[in-house]
């Protein structure tokens, strides 16, 4: 029989089975005569940071948001997968992947922390890698937590027995247990590692989650205190080129704070979805993973406006004065892309091929190649020419932490407790001069933040994480946690019509491309794309539905038939 429950798949990997006979084979790692030496808490602790731990399903949450559209959702409308569908039930991949890839690493980290004990190194040595557990299990009960609510609560080997009659924790209770695990995490953890070990969670990495988590939770003074404890020690910086951080190329810089890397030589590399979804269709990829409309008109001015309010955005060429971020993370039109001239335009049949020097048919129109983005849009951010070598086999680091972010947090913990409004604007200013390539003094070099009030702040903070975060899967947990997934989430991706003949003459030739006329963004900096639909200019694509229900996720429903203590969240 196939077992997928993951409390009893948790009960598993830590219980000892054989109680009545004295059988530990002498040949092989178990945990009877395991965990004696730091070479094997070495071994176990890299153990912990697995991809698949980290990064599934969390990966694709950028794509659970109004920041992309998927060509295929557009040819399907309605079919934005469970999350966006207002689908999501107890038997889907996102949903049991996360519990069940979180209570593995749980289940791993007690087991070490219960036979740490038995190791022969010093007292400094074993509590680096019980950090190391606490660590990684603090993290995974904070998914949970943010994610389920109530959650089952492991910490000690149960048996299969004593995992069957599990139920769910109250989250307020977990909720200080993970907090406890941070701070014996950032207590035991180093600094910093030699250079052979920096996959290792650091004590910056411990503090820096910590205020994440507190984040989501609201207690906005423990991420306040968590932050500014990371900051202080001044191990992380700011890299100087927002547009290199996330290439492949650029490993080991200060600003990444936790960080599982990709290898090619050890076969670690970026998902082959991706890499085909998000290259350009000229340079032999699909062009179907796509940064949505909301997300370009949600960049800024370089008067630090929004487009309907600053006199410098055209409609026409939306790059055109915008916030530097906007071109670093979207292809402009026109630009060389992966060696080949993007433009999506029916009016473009021909671009320049830069590796060749000459021009050739163009792919990425629709007037071209049917299947090409929808909404004439592709991801730039950490893509470039680099991904067609090697097979397209990326090492692009997995980040799950950075100090952007980090200062991002401290500024909005701190707006939300309406305190020290001006040390708020200058974390902001800081992580917006690095886009525009200045220091955070040039004030006139960039727009600047200046603290006026909190609803001010708060808008101010909320925009830079869009601009600053956009595909790096933490949208959705933005809106959900500020109580704006219902409004976001609930409407359309709007894309270009669907006859590329049409937009060629009512859109193209009537002098309305890109957008003939401009969005509207409200109060949230959301956008609003009704006008350019009543006036024939652009067509809905797939319908995203997010139900307030959504707000928690359902219990896998493998865990509650066999857990019958297990209960659903409310809705499913």
């Amino acid at each position: 029989m196939k077992v997928k429950n993951s409390i009893i798949i948790a009960a598993l990997l830590a219980f000892t089975a054989c109680e009545d006979m004295d059988l530990v084979p002498k040949s092989q790692g178990n945990t009877a005569a395991w965990y004696t030496t730091e070479n094997e808490l070495e071994m176990a602790t890299n153990e912990f940071y697995i991809l698949g731990y980290w990064q599934e399903p969390l990966n694709s949450s950028e794509q659970w948001s109004d920041n992309t559209t998927y060509r295929l959702q557009n040819r399907n409308p309605g079919s934005n997968g469970c999350v966006l569908d207002a689908t999501l039930n107890g038997q889907q991949y996102e949903v049991y992947t996360l519990w069940n890839q979180s209570y593995k690493l749980i289940a791993r980290c007690n087991t070490l922390l219960e036979n740490i004990h038995k190791a022969t190194c010093d007292e400094k040595t074993r509590n680096r890698y019980a950090g190391e557990a606490y660590f990684c299990r603090a993290c995974k009960y904070a998914d949970l937590t943010f994610f389920y609510g109530d959650v089952p609560y492991m910490d000690e080997t149960k048996t299969i027995s004593e995992a069957e009659s599990m139920g769910r924790m109250d989250k307020n209770e977990v909720k200080q247990k993970t907090y406890d695990d941070f701070d014996k995490a950032i207590e035991y953890l180093p600094e910093s590692y030699s250079q052979n070990s920096t996959i290792h969670a650091t004590k910056g990495a411990a503090l820096a989650m910590k205020a994440r988590y507190a984040l989501y939770m609201h207690d906005y003074d423990i991420a306040e205190k968590a932050a500014a404890q990371c900051i202080a020690l001044n191990q992380y910086s700011l890299y100087p080129s927002f547009s290199d951080l996330f290439k492949q190329q650029t490993k080991n810089v200060p600003e990444k704070i936790f960080v599982l890397p990709r290898s090619i030589e050890n076969d670690v590399v970026l998902d082959s979805w991706i890499v085909k979804n998000a290259l350009p269709r000229n340079a032999g990829g699909y062009g179907s993973y796509n940064p949505s409309w909301d997300l370009l008109a949600a960049f800024l001015c370089t008067d630090g406006k929004p487009i309907d309010e600053s006199p410098l955005f055209d409609p026409h060429n939306p790059f055109q004065n915008r916030d530097p971020r906007c071109a670093m993370t979207i292809v402009e039109f026109g630009t060389n892309h992966c060696g080949y001239e993007f433009n999506p335009s029916p009016a473009a049949t021909q671009i320049m091929n830069y590796t060749t020097g000459k021009l050739q048919s163009n792919q990425d129109t629709r007037i071209v190649a049917q299947y090409t983005s929808y909404n004439g849009l592709l991801w730039k951010k950490g893509i470039d020419a680099t991904w067609m070598d090697n097979g397209l086999k990326v090492e692009q680091d997995y980040v799950i932490m950075r100090y952007a972010d980090l200062l991002l947090i401290y500024a909005e913990a701190l707006i939300e407790q309406n305190k020290d409004l001006d040390v708020a604007a200058d974390c902001i200013n800081q992580v917006r001069a690095r886009a525009y390539g200045v220091n955070k003094s040039e004030t006139t070099a960039y727009p600047a933040v200046s603290a006026v009030s909190q609803s001010q702040m708060r808008y101010e903070v909320r925009i830079e994480r869009r601009m600053e975060m956009a595909m790096e899967n933490q949208r959705l947990q933005d809106l959900m946690r500020w109580n704006l997934a219902e409004k976001a989430l609930n409407g359309y991706n709007y894309i270009l019509l669907m006859d590329p003949n049409a937009v060629l003459t009512n859109v193209v030739n009537k002098g309305n491309w890109f957008w003939g006329m401009t969005p509207m963004i409200d109060e949230d900096g959301l956008a609003d794309f009704s006008a350019l639909f009543k006036a024939g200019l652009c067509t809905t694509g797939a319908e995203r539905k997010f139900p307030a229900r959504q707000m928690l996720w359902p219990i896998p429903t493998h865990d509650m038939e066999l857990c019958p203590a297990l209960t659903n969240n409310e809705g499913y």
